[in-house]
């Protein structure tokens, strides 16, 4: 598996699909790395993760349209959620993660949601989820291996 971090270009004629975006709960980096976890279970697998848990991110960056790098970060974590194929969506027990909350409405019709008990909002999203048709998973174990098995099964609409 391929692997962009924000704020990387990427280039879809460039990589490999199929396309999948890490959405979800980061807050500020305070929340646990599952991205990494989810990396690492979906490393054989075919195709590209855009990443938006960046490296170098930095607390101190003002939240505002006003602030060069985190407009980069929004623009970039906007652009990869529009052209990705499958959004996986988790929500961390422990967080409040209203940026994924947003996500969700924005993009649930491509997206794969894993929201385990301990999220403070749970109710709430099985809820839309259920009314919107959006695929839901109890574990990030068994978002992996929907995952997995999503990348083998896909097939290319570009």
């Amino acid at each position: 598996m391929n692997v962009i971090h924000a704020p990387d270009p990427f280039y879809f004629w460039d990589s490999p699909g199929p396309f999948l975006f890490l959405a979800g709960s980061i807050e500020m980096g305070t929340a646990e790395d599952w991205q990494s976890r989810l990396i690492s279970v979906l490393s054989p697998c075919k195709g590209t993760v855009l990443n938006p848990r960046r490296p170098d991110w930095d607390s101190s960056w003002k939240q505002e349209i006003n602030d060069p790098r985190f407009y980069q970060q929004v623009e970039w974590e906007l652009a990869a959620q529009e052209e990705a194929d499958l959004i996986a969506c988790y929500f961390s027990p422990g967080t409040q993660s209203p940026i994924t909350l947003l996500e969700l409405g924005l993009f649930h019709p491509k997206m794969v949601v894993c929201c385990p008990p301990g999220f403070w909002r749970k109710g709430n999203v099985d809820i839309v989820c259920r009314h919107y048709g959006v695929p839901m998973v109890d574990s990030l174990e068994d978002l992996g291996e929907r995952l997995q098995l999503w990348t083998q099964q896909y097939s290319p609409t570009r």
